[in-house]
């Protein structure tokens, strides 16, 4: 399956909020009223350095979908990074390649903003994805912690 990467529109924030309530966490922490996420989307817009990828295969679909921000900074030698976050495939396409392909395009949209490094979290319970993680070149090198504000 061919999978194109692309930044977001405001319509595809539906498929986006789908992709996002596709699983056990993200049914339990994401969806409802779209008002939210359409706020956020126009602040993402105006900042700059945050976008909103989505991946659509050939049909139209929106099958993944992943938010890149670019992140300037003072320590490691006042070095650019990239956060990845809300990096979802859809569930009946896993294991067939999209999300190296999500990986490669955050990494390629990651460098063009400047940035030497990427870095992101993914929750505890996720193991499949730590392994998918690992075998794509990530180490797990620190531990994360949150607060809930």
């Amino acid at each position: 399956m061919s999978v194109t990467f692309r930044e977001a529109a405001e319509g595809d924030l539906p498929a986006v909020v789908d992709l996002l309530t596709d699983d056990a966490l993200g049914r339990g922490r994401e969806g409802g009223d779209l008002v939210r996420y359409r706020d956020a989307f126009r602040t993402m817009a105006r900042d700059g350095f945050n976008r909103l990828i989505v991946g659509q295969d050939d049909a139209g679909r929106i099958v993944a979908t992943y938010q890149l921000t670019i992140i300037h900074g003072i320590s490691l030698n006042a070095a650019t990074r990239a956060q990845i976050e809300g990096v979802r495939v859809a569930t009946d396409l896993r294991g067939g390649g999209i999300g190296a392909a999500l990986l490669a395009d955050a990494e390629a949209r990651a460098r063009a903003g400047g940035a030497t490094l990427l870095q992101f979290t993914t929750n505890r319970v996720r193991d499949r994805a730590h392994d998918f993680y690992r075998r794509a070149g990530y180490e797990d090198t620190h531990i994360g912690f949150k607060k809930t504000l």
